[in-house]
């Protein structure tokens, strides 16, 4: 993620959206990497994106700054293969929030600016279902709040991004996209955290399987198989 004035080959994400930029990215991946099955190349292209949006977005709002992500005020820059190379931000005020905040709140510009617009396009030209969406975003949420958590909760409960999953409404009022996304289970004495909806990963050639955090008890650990 940059400054869109220095991103170069950026084009706007309105324009990339809805001029078919973005089914001519999902197409030029599927050719270079073999996959066949819509839903699966727009749920891989999708993880890359929401790494590079969601990631940056949280460690920079733990730091209390607000980066500009409204989706209509961005550009992106792809590789060569099609898949989101970088973001730009327009340069807008100081990016400073200047006060303490959770989770649930972080989120809300997040969902209502840029993620709710992105995931309908997922759905129009990915085939790709919302909640599958969701949960490719939630996976970096997940991983970018718990690596800057700094204190855990009095209780002993290591998993500072729970309440992220577990409550229904946000503090706007709103629905929470990301309800039951993720969850931690006991499994051999150990806690993992399992994803409510598979990517789909394994419909795609030479894609290794996410491990332990795959929905599919079938391709957690496929490296097993005899």
């Amino acid at each position: 993620m940059m400054l869109s004035s220095e991103l170069d080959d950026a084009v706007p994400l309105d324009e990339f959206f809805r001029s078919g930029g973005f089914s001519a990215a999902l197409d030029t991946y599927a050719a270079t990497h073999g996959g066949t099955d819509r839903r699966a190349v727009a749920s891989m292209w999708s993880l890359y994106y929401f790494s590079i949006l969601t990631i940056p977005y949280i460690v920079a709002r733990r730091a209390d700054h607000a980066l500009p992500v409204a989706a209509q005020n961005m550009t992106i820059a792809l590789a060569e293969d099609g898949l989101p190379r970088a973001l730009g931000l327009a340069r807008v005020g100081d990016w400073s929030e200047g006060e303490d905040g959770d989770l649930l709140s972080f989120v809300v510009p997040l969902i209502s600016q840029h993620l709710a617009e992105v995931v309908a396009q997922l759905k129009a030209q990915g085939g790709m279902a919302p909640k599958l969406a969701w949960n490719n975003a939630a996976v970096y949420i997940d991983y970018a709040f718990n690596a800057t958590e700094r204190e855990h909760a009095g209780d002993g409960d290591a998993w500072a991004s729970r309440p992220l999953f577990s409550a229904p409404h946000l503090p706007d009022g709103s629905a929470n996209p990301f309800l039951g996304c993720l969850r931690h289970e006991i499994e051999g004495g150990e806690t993992v955290c399992r994803r409510k909806v598979c990517c789909l990963r394994y419909l795609l050639p030479g894609i290794p399987s996410c491990g332990e955090l795959c929905a599919l008890p079938a391709q957690r650990k496929p490296q097993r198989k005899q």
